[in-house]
């Protein structure tokens, strides 16, 4: 029998452990290279049967939510697959880069293109909300207590809408302004006809206003009275009129048609009698004669007389001779010097300086006028 000395069987082993040792050595970087590629298919194989698995995505566009089913693995694929597009002001729940995975839901709000005027500035501005309030908040434009918004805070965001914000102020203002007084006039029986008294002086009243005015971006627009009180009454002026009738003393007449008159104490001799004549009167003004002041005929009468309270009446010439004096039953003496296209038969329009008062004269009727001729009576 043979003996293996140990000598040779620890050169065997060191050279068996040497062998696997340099055979690792050798193949590490195979060794890695095979564990990526491993790895790297795994990875692959994974991604493969995740993107092409089905899902089911919330979708929501304005509002409009709907259900889509897509193999889609990225927001922006999905996106393109429904055609649906999303601006650079629409705003977007997700990054469009994002992974979409089952049950996601996204939303997506398109901006539109809104045209604010407000302040005396008009601005283009894109926004994302679907009411104007909400749109005017979002741009921080305040809304005072009486402003106007057109189309309406309530109205829907449409593309290309136009808002105007009208500013409005109200204000209000007071005003002071006279009342003329009126002037009474009282029938006095002790009082000869045809004169007046002052029995009461007038005094005009003041009434205080109070005025809303409403204005729109700085221009007035309307105007409302608020409150009107009475600061100080008017006084009314009480004036007396006679209305005693003048005794009238028929002294003899020397001819037909002739009269000796005696009428405040000037004896007289009347050429003729008119009975029930009509009183109406006038002014040199534009109301009874269509002239102002600036006019080179004012007060100047068809007799190529001035006008003069007191004195001045116009007639029919053919009941009437211009430049005769007559008494006026209740008025007095007065001459024929004018004469007008109204003034026909027995009627007689006296002459008065204030044109107020000559309108207020009226028509009075029943008046006895006695026809004297070229020369005033005199009281001597």
């Amino acid at each position: 029998m043979g003996v293996i000395p140990k000598e040779d069987t620890h050169g065997k082993r060191s050279s068996s452990m040497s062998f696997a040792l340099r055979w690792k050595h050798e193949n590490l970087r195979l060794i890695i290279l095979s564990a990526i590629i491993s790895i790297a298919m795994t990875f692959m194989l994974l991604v493969l049967l995740y993107g092409t698995a089905e899902k089911s995505v919330s979708v929501v566009v304005n509002g409009q939510e709907s259900i889509v089913k897509t193999k889609q693995w990225v927001l922006q694929r999905l996106l393109d697959e429904q055609a649906i597009t999303v601006g650079e002001h629409d705003e977007v729940s997700m990054p469009l880069n994002a992974a979409i995975k089952d049950g996601d839901r996204v939303v997506i709000d398109h901006a539109s293109s809104v045209t604010v005027t407000a302040d005396g500035k008009t601005r283009t501005v894109y926004t994302t909300e679907r009411t104007v309030q909400a749109a005017i908040e979002d741009l921080n434009i305040p809304i005072r207590g009486y402003d106007k918004v057109y189309p309406g805070m309530d109205a829907a965001i449409t593309p290309d809408l136009a808002v105007k914000v009208v500013r409005v102020e109200r204000k209000v203002t007071q005003s002071e302004h006279k009342v003329p007084f009126t002037v009474v006039k009282q029938n006095d029986p002790t009082l000869e006809s045809g004169k007046e008294k002052l029995v009461k002086s007038g005094a005009d009243g003041l009434v205080v206003s109070q005025f809303e005015n409403v204005y729109e971006d700085g221009k007035l627009v309307s105007t409302t009275l608020v409150e009107k009180s009475v600061k100080t009454a008017a006084v009314d002026k009480v004036v007396a009129v006679g209305t005693k009738k003048a005794e009238v003393t028929t002294l003899s007449a020397k001819s037909s048609g002739v009269q000796t008159v005696s009428m405040k104490g000037v004896t007289f001799k009347s050429k003729k009698v008119l009975k029930n004549v009509t009183l109406t009167a006038y002014s040199a003004g534009v109301k009874s004669t269509g002239k102002s002041e600036n006019h080179p005929q004012y007060g100047i009468t068809a007799s190529g007389t001035k006008v003069k309270e007191g004195r001045t009446i116009a007639v029919d010439p053919n009941v009437i001779p211009i430049g005769w004096w007559v008494y006026i039953e209740g008025i007095g003496f007065r001459r024929a010097e004018d004469k007008g296209s109204a003034v026909k038969g027995s009627k007689i329009d006296v002459y008065y300086d204030s044109e107020d008062y000559a309108e207020k004269f009226g028509t009075k009727k029943g008046y006895t006028v006695y026809v004297i001729g070229p020369n005033k009576p005199s009281s001597s």
